[in-house]
């Protein structure tokens, strides 16, 4: 089956750019390997990793490998991701450089409106997008995995969900993480009593070391292997999963799951001094902020400066790109979003005309948010394999636990994505983002993401990187990309310390490592305001081919319990179909 390839209107000149950017870029690269000596899996929990490997090492390519990881976090992580939620895969096919993402994203059932989280004032009402039935959107993960596996990978599903479900099956471990997110959203948790059945333990978060079975959930995964995406959206599985929510209150139909799909969508492309970015389009903003800070950044001698002066333009890029992503972003299928002007590096001159090296600008002197007519969880992981394959994939549930709710007879934990939507326009949503029509509410819509899996391309370099983190999963890819530009191993990529700026509200959070003293000091003379974040934050992991040494080295973040495996597979897949 042929599947449209999705782009934003507007992108034709940008793409005959890119291309020639390319021309010069493989001219470069002619002489390397093709092919790196080893693959690579790197993920935020070590049976995830595992489970690539096992793929891997049974003779599958980086997409089967894709498809293991991210049904196994789904079992194991259930507080980042699962296959009641949604997100991307950014997929690189070797055999003829094809880039692709696969949009997963969940969307609004059709009985959304934009006014359905707002009280008879008018006033957001709290709580009702986060947790509950009526907070979850349709799910995207399951048809992601069957798309991968029918149009990128080599192996059936029986063979690439068996690692998922022996875990959700047999169990796992809870981790030290695990009881902290439970902790966080116990009340939540409690308030549904088939999610505190599964996930807490006596009404609390289980203890280290508990042994945690998903047999429903197994049952669920089974479905899937045997039938593919009909094993999820229509049957036994989708009346149950309809009959839960709307018993819970949601508005769920059995029509909104059967006419859920993912699409392909082309990626945003830019450069940042000789480095090819590849990352994630519409309706996730992060490839677009993400190339307007870099393209801001470019126009200043940004190696040649001292780590605090740094730091003040890399916040001040951020500033604005988060700007425009309040206005201008939401879902393309939806909304005209203007991607080429946007990641222009003209566009990036002229909203930077007014940046001042020794002065932070305050948000509200940028240019008013044109006001309309009268969504902490997530997880990423990074796979290569010994055939050049790799894909940077970040999924979510969005808050820890998702909504809480759980349609009995299922094992799927629900996504609380609805809350990614603006619910009224310029009302922070969870992470404190702000936005107006063109993310709101409407139905079978795909709300905005931040999420940003990007690959950064040199001859000599192939990067492979993302992270969770809410609003600040660009900001994090970001400084990520610029340790990169640097030259740094992956270790530095995914432990550089961290802060972040999001336009409003109008503050640099920032990690304790990230400014001594003397660095807080000049940045507050400078006019920024800081607010200290009560702990580490984020999740990256992340893949280096070193093509100019043939080398291949992976990191996980060392604030996660994640495993980055580096190894020779004993079988490489056959060719992509």
């Amino acid at each position: 089956m042929r599947v449209e390839l999705r782009s934003a209107r507007g992108g034709a000149l940008r793409l005959l750019c890119c291309c020639l950017l390319f021309v010069v870029w493989s001219a470069g690269a002619r002489e390397l390997p093709a092919t790196p000596p080893a693959a690579a899996v790197a993920s935020a929990h070590p049976l995830a990793t595992a489970a690539g490997r096992e793929i891997l090492d049974a003779g599958g390519n980086a997409f089967d490998a894709a498809i293991a990881v991210a049904a196994t976090l789904a079992v194991v992580e259930p507080y980042s991701s699962g296959i009641g939620g949604g997100g991307f895969f950014l997929l690189h096919r070797a055999a003829d450089g094809f880039n692709v993402m696969i949009d997963a994203r969940e969307t609004a059932p059709g009985a959304a409106h934009r006014d359905m989280y707002l009280d008879d004032s008018g006033d957001i009402a709290a709580g009702r997008s986060m947790n509950g039935a009526l907070a979850a959107g349709i799910p995207g993960l399951p048809a992601g995995i069957a798309h991968l596996a029918a149009h990128y990978g080599t192996l059936p599903l029986k063979t690439t969900l068996a690692p998922a479900i022996r875990h959700a099956r047999d169990g796992f471990e809870v981790t030290a993480h695990y009881s902290m997110m439970a902790g966080f959203r116990t009340d939540a948790m409690n308030a549904d009593p088939e999610t505190a059945r599964i996930f807490l333990r006596e009404g609390a978060a289980p203890a280290l070391g508990t042994r945690l079975a998903q047999p429903d959930l197994a049952v669920t995964l089974e479905r899937m292997a045997a039938d593919g995406k009909a094993g999820f959206y229509t049957g036994a599985t989708a009346e149950q999963l309809v009959a839960g929510v709307r018993a819970g209150g949601g508005l769920w139909e059995l029509s909104d799951l059967a006419r859920y799909t993912v699409v392909e969508r082309e990626p945003v492309i830019g450069s940042y001094r000789g480095i090819r970015v590849i990352s994630a389009p519409p309706p996730s903003s992060g490839g677009i902020v993400l190339i307007e800070a870099l393209n801001i950044l470019e126009g200043y001698d940004y190696a040649s400066l001292a780590p605090t002066p740094r730091a003040h333009l890399t916040i001040e890029a951020m500033r604005r790109a988060y700007r425009d992503r309040a206005e201008f972003l939401g879902d393309p299928d939806f909304t005209d979003v203007p991607v080429a002007r946007l990641t222009a590096k003209s566009h990036a001159q002229a909203i930077a005309a007014d940046l001042l090296a020794d002065r932070a600008t305050p948000s509200s002197a940028l240019k008013p948010i044109a006001p309309p007519p009268q969504g902490d969880h997530t997880t990423h992981f990074s796979v290569l394999d010994a055939a050049g394959n790799r894909v940077a994939a970040t999924l979510s549930v969005n808050f820890p636990f998702g909504c809480a709710f759980t349609p009995p007879g299922t094992g799927v934990l629900l996504n609380n994505e609805m809350d990614d939507f603006s619910s009224k326009a310029m009302t922070p949503n969870g992470y404190g983002l702000v936005g107006v029509d063109a993310n709101a509410i409407a139905p079978f819509k795909r709300p905005l993401s931040s999420m940003t899996p990007t690959f950064l391309e040199t001859p000599e370099r192939i990067g492979i990187l993302g992270t969770p983190g809410g609003s600040r999963i660009i900001s994090m890819v970001l400084l990520g990309t610029l340790s990169y530009a640097d030259g740094r191993p992956p270790s530095d990529w995914v432990a550089t310390p961290r802060y972040h700026h999001q336009y409003l509200p109008d503050e640099v959070l920032y990690e304790p490592k990230a400014f001594d003293a003397t660095a807080r000091a000049d940045l507050e003379r400078r006019g920024h305001t800081l607010k200290l974040s009560n702990r580490e934050y984020g999740n990256m992991h992340a893949i280096l081919w070193d093509r100019a040494h043939g080398e291949v080295s992976a990191a996980s973040d060392p604030r996660g319990e994640g495993t980055a495996l580096v190894w020779q597979p004993a079988a490489v897949g056959a060719a992509v179909k």
